[in-house]
Parts: C-alpha cells; sequence; structure tokens
C-alpha cells in the first residue's frame, strides 16, 4: 500500500486516540479540556506534513495501481452510452447484459440427445 494512502487512512484514528488520551487526563485532573484544540492543530498539521513528505518520496508512482475491478477501459464505470466501444460497430444495434446475468457458454450438443446426454 503507498504510504500517502496509509498516512490518509491514519487521520481519524489519530483524533479519536488524541481525544480518548485528553479525556482521561482531564479525568485524571491532570490538563484542562482546553488542550485538546492547540493539540488536534499539532496533530493535523505533523500529519499533513507526513503526506507531503510521502507524495515526495513517491515522485511518479501512481497513488492507485491499476484499475478496480469492474470498471470499463474508456468509459465511466456502469455506463454503456458513449464509451463501451465493445457493443460498437458489430453491425446490429446490440443492448448491454442485464444486471446479474452472467455469460456461460454451452457446449453444443448432437440432436437427438437430451439434457443429460442420454437418448430422448
Amino acid at each position: 500500500m503507498n504510504r500517502y494512502i496509509l498516512i490518509r487512512r491514519l487521520m481519524g484514528p489519530a483524533v479519536l486516540l488524541l481525544l480518548g488520551t485528553v479525556a482521561l487526563l482531564h479525568e485524571a485532573h491532570l490538563v484542562s479540556w482546553h488542550i485538546f484544540v492547540p493539540l488536534l492543530l499539532i496533530l493535523i498539521g505533523v500529519l499533513k506534513l507526513a503526506e507531503r513528505a510521502a507524495l515526495a518520496a513517491a515522485d511518479d508512482e501512481p497513488l492507485l495501481k491499476g484499475s478496480y475491478p469492474g470498471s470499463y477501459p474508456g468509459s465511466y464505470p456502469g455506463s454503456y452510452g458513449g464509451g463501451a466501444s465493445q457493443y460498437a460497430g458489430t453491425g446490429a444495434p446490440q443492448t448491454p447484459p442485464q444486471a446479474g446475468a452472467t455469460n456461460v457458454s454451452v457446449p453444443p450438443q448432437e440432436p437427438g440427445t437430451g439434457p443429460e446426454g442420454g437418448q430422448s
């Protein structure tokens, strides 16, 4: 996984950890709640600097390698209009497959045989 993405995903848990730590220290009468906002700003600033450093270290490495499953090259995933070249230029207009439909090839059967392969 890319370091940049890892650091971005750590933002929420880090804020919750800071909140829990300040709450625990407040209950122990060691700090006041007024310290939370400056510490939060420092935490966010440190994580943003780490993100920038990870991006600078990655140079030209793409953030997401490859595409996610189900994407159609050259078109918006899930749309069949405009960029769906697999349906264009085949002569007769074709419609895209229905949702949940599968493309299963069935082997040809000899005439006179049933579905189980026996004589009908």
